[in-house]
């Protein structure tokens, strides 16, 4: 009795490490938190195309091809490529989620085999050797009382792991049927991902014809387009001259005030006051949270130095970032402070400067203005309406940030979401 008993407990045992280690597997083969970021990727994506398609049919109004349109399309088609990416780490994830499943599967099915083997020959052995089993008779023929007791807790025992070896079958059972039921599942979502990559590189195909058509028409406008860079590069030169001036200008009063104090400062920088300087810190530990300067919209053009999108040979260099947005929208400060100056520039209207210490954000191309020099502003506060040029139907705005006299980066400074 003793060494069918060490026996049986130690497959139940061996059986119930399996099946748990198995299930423990199924737990964390496929992290719920990974699907859900990319679910959520995904979706980014998705509503970045759907807002450029929006742009690209507000500048298709003008019935001209643009050189704002081409911008449009390559954001549209990086942005699809994005989300074709996306989708492969989905599948891939997902097959290998379906290749565990039917490893699970396997296994469980031979663990409920192996389970039910062993409750047999329980069945069979007690059924076989009832009259031994008779509990008066197995207990009375003991020895002694310690025999007896001893006898009397394998009886318990055996009786316990019956009931257990039943419990173990049916939750094997039933975590069997509820892998099968997740196998299917992934098979029907890998069928559904199957079917949206096809759609999205279908799609892809279409617009990188587009584009190539859009280059085609641009191309034979190349005159066009570089008078229209010449009168863009002046007016650029224009607005850094102002800012530079105004800036020369705010350090050189900063100078003044604290020259009345008596504190000494160089006359390249700021001199900040204790406000300021707190204000300066506050905003340089924001770095690339800002909010962007308009609610919504994509940069058509980065910073620095890069090559025109048509012309070949051709370099443009941008102080700052352009940011194509809808009809109606408002420029917004990124960060509490002083309106600086609200001025006029040809080709980018109405400019406004607002000081964050050390720090001054500039805000060019807007028809309206809300605010005027000396006005202290609040993050977010709308300080103007977009301008909306009638010939490429578009809104842009042309945003740029400095430290002194130093040009930022404005990308690394603003937040990846808005």
């Amino acid at each position: 009795m003793n060494l069918i008993l060490i026996k049986i407990l130690k497959n139940l045992t061996t059986t119930i490490i399996i099946s748990s280690f198995i299930i423990f597997i199924g737990n964390i083969s496929y992290a719920q938190k990974d699907k859900q970021k990319l679910q959520a990727n995904k979706n980014k994506i998705e509503n970045e195309i759907k807002y450029t398609n929006k742009l690209l049919e507000e500048t298709k109004k003008s019935k001209q091809t643009s050189v704002n349109q081409l911008v449009i399309l390559n954001n549209k088609i990086n942005n699809r490529e994005k989300l074709i990416k996306t989708i492969n780490t989905e599948l891939n994830n997902l097959n290998k989620q379906i290749e565990l499943n039917n490893t699970i599967v396997k296994e469980l099915t031979n663990d409920l085999k192996n389970l039910k083997d062993e409750y047999a020959k329980m069945i069979y052995y007690a059924f076989k050797n009832k009259n031994a089993y008779d509990r008066l008779m197995f207990l009375f023929a003991s020895d002694d009382f310690n025999q007896a007791f001893k006898r009397l807790k394998y009886l318990q025992q055996y009786s316990t792991y019956r009931k257990k070896q039943v419990e173990l079958i049916l939750k094997t059972q039933k975590e069997l049927n509820q892998n099968i039921e997740k196998l299917e599942s992934h098979k029907t979502e890998k069928t559904a991902l199957l079917q949206s990559k096809e759609k999205e590189k279908n799609q892809l195909t279409k617009e990188k014809n587009e584009k190539d058509n859009t280059i085609k028409q641009l191309t034979q406008k190349e005159k066009k387009l570089l008078k229209t860079l010449k009168e863009k590069e002046k007016a650029a030169i224009k607005l850094q001259n102002a800012i530079e001036a105004i800036i020369a200008e705010e350090i050189r009063f900063a100078a003044e005030r604290a020259k009345k104090t008596g504190m000494k400062t160089k006359t390249t920088i700021f001199a900040l006051t204790p406000e300021e300087k707190k204000l300066s810190e506050t905003f340089a530990t924001n770095k690339g949270s800002l909010p962007w300067p308009s609610e919504r919209g994509i940069i058509t053009s980065s910073f620095g130095e890069h090559a025109h999108p048509v012309l070949k040979g051709i370099k443009i260099k941008n102080n700052g970032i352009d940011i194509l947005t809808e009809k109606g929208s408002k420029a917004r400060a990124i960060f509490g402070g002083t309106v600086t100056r609200v001025l006029t520039i040809p080709n980018y209207n109405y400019v406004v400067m607002i000081r964050h210490g050390e720090y001054l954000s500039v805000y060019s191309n807007l028809d309206e203005v809300y605010v005027r020099k000396g006005d202290i502003i609040s993050i977010k506060q709308d300080i103007g309406l977009v301008h909306t040029s009638q010939d490429e139907s578009k809104t842009e705005l042309h945003f740029e940030l400095w430290k002194g006299k130093t040009l930022l980066n404005p990308a690394s400074w603003l937040a990846q979401k808005r």
